[in-house]
């Protein structure tokens, strides 16, 4: 039931995001254009000149067309795109040509051929705080914030985008202090309560309501005079232990780091047929994309980047030290984010398989087609699907005719603090993610690491023979950092390690108030 509550409330605050603003005359602009997923790429399709796409592997081994996990085969192309050589092959050696010659160019090839380019002009984004509350998360005092990030369609406004995220900061702590953007559900930490005096208060006037609604309860209330309808909930126990495995929430707030949680969907729904809505709806004017435009996974980063624009104006908060967060999906959108905005100050990468951290050009679990072939294409923009094309009208492309990969993602980030996390999958992070073709692109950003005077995962950048270190032992010594825990599909083993490291990297020391 609570399942089910929970997805109407996701439904309705979607159904908000996209509903027309009250009096406006829909006449007055472009028709706002609804497709299906299926009739998006068909007609994304069209406009590259694609006849049919390669359909993706099955995640089911038992199936006939299961994919790959054979070591011996997952490498059609081995050579991995030289991150430090650039178009004109000339080799990278300075920190200045790095920035000035061939990241420009590797981000020229990531907007063009995967994520797309996010338009030169975007909307305002205006933060309205809806409830300013103090409660505690576990056993610290925090200021807890449920804001409402509202983007500016005076220019559209048959499309109305209204961004979700809660920001909790500890109140003990001297500031300002570091803050984790995490992509998941915003929720305000357990309310606080009010005084016995007040709850009386409460519970006389909710009597005296149902009494004048139905003055049968009259008879009821008399005869249980001693009894209160509404009880205050317990309140934080001081004195119990602290459990075993406290939420990354928890540790974050203890460690004096604050979070904000922002939520992907009111950005950008994940699906194809949203793609008419949302942040990318909302710029192209209710149109559908062109074949560079922006996919779900720079416009959540957009999103988190237009979070951190309300950080900065925070003085609580130390926008030097903002990190960003995510796991799966949203994995892949914070390494993205990560990528191409710098002011951001650290990542931590959660099990982000194709699309995040993990190689295109392996052939292993997860592939190009899955993404590109699938309901999962409109996370990239529509000229990653000429890369699962079977048949066009410029012949059949596969993963190794990139000419970016996961490794330049990865270098893009630096000399900033990366976390890459995985699980196993004997807990559910399954073989499909690819954890060993992420280890590899780990090991071949660590050129770039390396140039720019940060330190890589202190093993050799020969991403072919590196094998990748047992469960449990973490590389996490320099900037870029590499560590596979015991558990699933999240990152939440890897907070005790995560936490401290980043402090040493921020070199943030918790002040106490």
């Amino acid at each position: 039931m609570k399942k089910y509550l929970l997805l109407l409330l996701y439904s309705c605050i979607a159904a908000a995001a996209t509903a027309q603003s009250p009096g406006i005359d829909s006449s007055k602009f472009s028709r706002l254009t609804t497709f299906t997923a299926q009739q998006d790429q068909a007609q994304m399709m069209q406009q590259l000149g694609i006849k049919k796409l390669r359909p993706g592997p099955s995640g089911n081994q038992k199936d006939a067309n299961h994919a790959n996990e054979d070591e011996a085969i997952a490498n059609p192309c081995p050579l991995l795109p030289d991150a430090l050589l650039t178009k004109k092959g000339k080799t990278v050696t300075t920190s200045t040509q790095w920035w000035n010659e061939r990241r420009p160019e590797i981000i020229e090839d990531f907007e063009t051929t995967m994520y797309g380019r996010i338009p030169a002009k975007t909307p305002k984004v205006k933060w309205v705080t809806k409830i300013t509350d103090y409660e505690f998360v576990g056993r610290t005092p925090v200021v807890a914030r449920q804001m409402v990030g509202i983007a500016d369609n005076s220019e559209y406004p048959l499309i109305n985008v209204n961004i979700n995220m809660v920001l909790v900061l500890p109140s003990n702590v001297k500031g300002p202090v570091p803050v984790l953007i995490m992509f998941g559900f915003p929720s305000l930490p357990s309310p606080a309560q009010p005084s016995p005096a007040d709850m009386e208060k409460i519970n006389a006037a909710f009597k005296e309501m149902m009494i004048q609604q139905n003055p049968e309860m009259k008879i009821i209330f008399d005869r249980y005079p001693a009894y209160a309808p509404i009880t205050r909930l317990a309140g934080p126990n001081f004195f119990a232990p602290p459990p075993a495995d406290p939420s990354p929430t928890e540790q974050l707030i203890a460690a004096g780091w604050g979070y904000c949680v922002l939520e992907p969907n009111s950005i950008q729904a994940d699906n194809g047929a949203g793609l008419t809505r949302g942040i990318i709806g909302l710029v192209n004017k209710g149109q559908p994309r062109k074949p560079d435009d922006w996919g779900a996974l720079r416009a959540w980063g957009w999103g988190a980047s237009r979070a951190l624009d309300y950080l900065e104006t925070d003085t609580l908060v130390n926008a030097k030290m903002v990190g960003i967060e995510g796991v799966s999906r949203y994995g892949k959108a914070a390494l993205v984010t990560m990528a191409f905005d710098q002011r951001f100050g650290v990542v931590l990468i959660g099990s982000s398989g194709k699309g995040g951290a993990t190689l295109q050009r392996r052939v292993f679990g997860e592939a190009v087609e899955s993404l590109a072939g699938s309901g999962e294409y409109h996370w990239m923009c529509g000229n990653y699907l000429k890369y699962a094309t079977a048949e066009s009208s410029f012949g059949s492309k596969t993963g190794c005719d990139l000419p970016v990969d996961a490794h330049e993602l990865l270098a893009l980030c630096a000399p900033r603090p990366t976390f890459v996390s995985y699980g196993v999958p004997e807990k559910g992070d399954a073989k499909w993610l690819d954890q060993n073709g992420s280890y590899k692109a780990a090991i071949a950003a660590g050129t770039v690491f390396k140039l720019l005077g940060a330190k890589d995962l202190g093993v050799s950048n020969d991403y072919n023979t590196e094998k990748m270190p047992p469960v449990l032992t973490g590389l996490l010594d320099g900037e870029l950092a590499w560590r596979q825990h015991d558990g699933g599909h999240t990152d939440a083993p890897n907070f005790q390690f995560f936490i401290p490291w980043a402090n040493r990297m921020l070199k943030y020391i918790k002040v106490p108030r």
